[in-house]
């Protein structure tokens, strides 16, 4: 499962893309549904919409992971919608080498931060974020999710 610039490349997504970025993301969050008693809120998102808008970045070919990064600029952050990495994938570091995307890509836009949020009930996730750097801001219900927001702060792009 290899693009043409390599393994590990992460790329916009164009339209082309669409339907597989709705299987991966639906593959890797379908699990939850019965957990936490409701659909993943990224099963909903409109998917054409965001890579339309620039926000997708896929990896592999075929996809087998995508994320969801939406810059806030006047905020100083990207928001990390979503990470999705399809479940014949999981184990093969496709999702640190898409968080390793996302820093890379915050700081090129010459963002110091990266927020995101899980469902307080993905306690993998939970595991995960914290061994990459990531803080606990707060958590909240937001709707019919109970979230935990994170942040990791980068480096001042100034400050290096």
């Amino acid at each position: 499962m290899t693009t043409p610039e390599g393994p590990a490349a992460v790329r916009p997504a164009t339209a082309a893309d669409v339907p597989a970025v709705r299987a991966v993301t639906d593959a890797a969050y379908r699990h939850y549904i019965d957990r936490i008693g409701v659909v993943p809120a990224p099963m909903e998102a409109d998917h054409a919409a965001d890579v339309a808008a620039g926000f997708v970045f896929v990896t592999g070919d075929p996809v087998v992971g995508l994320l969801v990064l939406v810059p806030r600029p006047y905020e100083g952050r990207l928001l990390l919608q979503s990470v999705a990495v399809h479940p014949d994938a999981a184990g093969q570091g496709v999702g640190r080498r898409l968080l390793a995307f996302a820093e890379t890509h915050a700081r090129a836009l010459g963002l110091i931060e990266i927020q995101l949020y899980t469902n307080a009930l993905m306690r993998e996730n939970q595991k995960i974020y914290p061994r990459l750097g990531y803080e606990v801001v707060e958590r909240r219900v937001d709707g019919p999710y109970d979230r935990v927001h994170y942040r990791k702060r980068l480096a001042d792009p100034g400050n290096g």
